[in-house]
């Protein structure tokens, strides 16, 4: 493993107290991220906490409820917080860099470039990048949502080979712990399904915003795109050295898919913004799909819905609403509608002007997601 992303929850970064971030904990955290620098690994670091931060500092007892009092929260949190991670790192004498990220950073490919550029110089310059939403700006229009989601996006952004997200729960198991003493650790998890996505629940405290929903998204996002993945506790001793040797016990791990994607695709796949419509296909065409790596064609289309112009995002499911590829539209939700179900040599004819594609999703532009 050369690259990895450790991924620090609110409730972890300040315990159990409403004193904002602990700086022993950090130190931890700090001597542990120095140790896999020191193996040569390049680490990310995503990190929540920076509207629990900014309350601290304002003195607020309170989480703000409205988007312009969360953003002033995390205003004066980011910087709060930053001083701290700076301070400390020094210690170990890593230098750190603050990359702040909205999903529109992420959705538009030259921006998301740029991102991915910006993190090779930091690596370059040895400085370890802290990664967290940009809360100051973001709206709901551009939010990724949590820090789960996002470490799982930078997991693709970087090519990193796993992602640790260090949370109060120690993984993920077959029943809610709170509640059920004898709940068992699952300590593997091979293939994310529907029996796996039973066991999680909603958000774990008060203060922090990702549940094990969350989390079972992120490890979807980065084994279907090959990294592994762990859910572990953040505050156990050792916690990123002994998920990488895969001590037993230490948390849940998820095995990454055998076939790594190419940085587009992956970027097609789960960057490149929510789908703006959605594409019924029938059988044969999912089978050329996903076996052949063909086009899609409109004669394979069996329903349209949503609204969606030309280089907008679309899902593809089969006709049991099976979600199994994301592409870009060369079409209009429109211009889809007339033409679904028709075979090449009538496109011209049904939409009266001379045709520029032949293919509604080109293959190029279109990302599987089960694989």
């Amino acid at each position: 493993m050369k690259r990895i992303v450790v991924k620090v929850g609110t409730s972890t970064l300040t315990g159990t107290g409403e004193q904002g971030p602990d700086r022993v904990f950090i130190n931890s955290l700090a001597a542990q991220i120095a140790e896999q620098r020191e193996a040569g690994r390049y680490v990310v670091l995503v990190s929540s906490g920076a509207i629990r931060a900014g309350m601290t500092r304002l003195g607020w007892q309170e989480k703000p409820r409205t988007i312009p009092g969360k953003q002033a929260a995390a205003s004066v949190g980011q910087g709060f917080l930053m001083g701290i991670y700076a301070d400390i790192f020094a210690n170990y004498g890593i230098p750190v860099g603050q990359v702040l990220l909205t999903q529109e950073d992420l959705r538009h490919r030259e921006r998301y470039v740029n991102a991915r550029n910006t993190f090779e110089a930091l690596f370059t310059a040895g400085a370890l990048p802290i990664v967290n939403e940009n809360d100051t700006v973001a709206t709901d229009e551009i939010r990724v949502g949590d820090n789960d989601t996002l470490a799982a996006l930078v997991t693709n952004l970087i090519d990193a080979d796993t992602l640790l997200l260090l949370s109060d729960v120690a993984g993920l198991f077959d029943k809610n712990p709170s509640i059920y003493p004898e709940a068992q650790l699952i300590e593997r998890v091979e293939r994310i399904d529907a029996p796996i996505r039973a066991m999680a629940g909603g958000a774990g405290t008060a203060t922090g915003t990702g549940g094990m929903q969350t989390k079972l998204a992120a490890a979807e996002i980065a084994t279907s795109s090959g990294s592994a993945m762990w859910i572990a506790q953040g505050r156990r001793p050792h916690v990123i050295a002994d998920c990488l040797a895969g001590v037993p016990g230490v948390g849940t791990y998820f095995a990454p898919s055998a076939k790594r994607p190419s940085a587009r695709k992956r970027w097609l796949a789960w960057a490149s913004g929510a789908p703006k419509g959605t594409l019924v296909v029938n059988r044969c065409a999912r089978r050329a799909l996903e076996e052949e790596g063909r086009s899609l064609l409109p004669v394979g289309i069996v329903d349209v819905s949503g609204n969606f112009a030309v280089g907008d995002t679309v899902a593809i499911c089969d006709e049991t609403g099976e979600l199994f590829a994301r592409g870009l539209a060369q079409y209009t939700s429109d211009e889809a509608k007339h033409l679904m179900g028709v075979p090449t040599n009538r496109l011209a004819e049904i939409l009266q002007k001379p045709i520029q594609h032949e293919e509604i999703v080109h293959r190029d532009s279109l990302a599987l997601l089960l694989l």
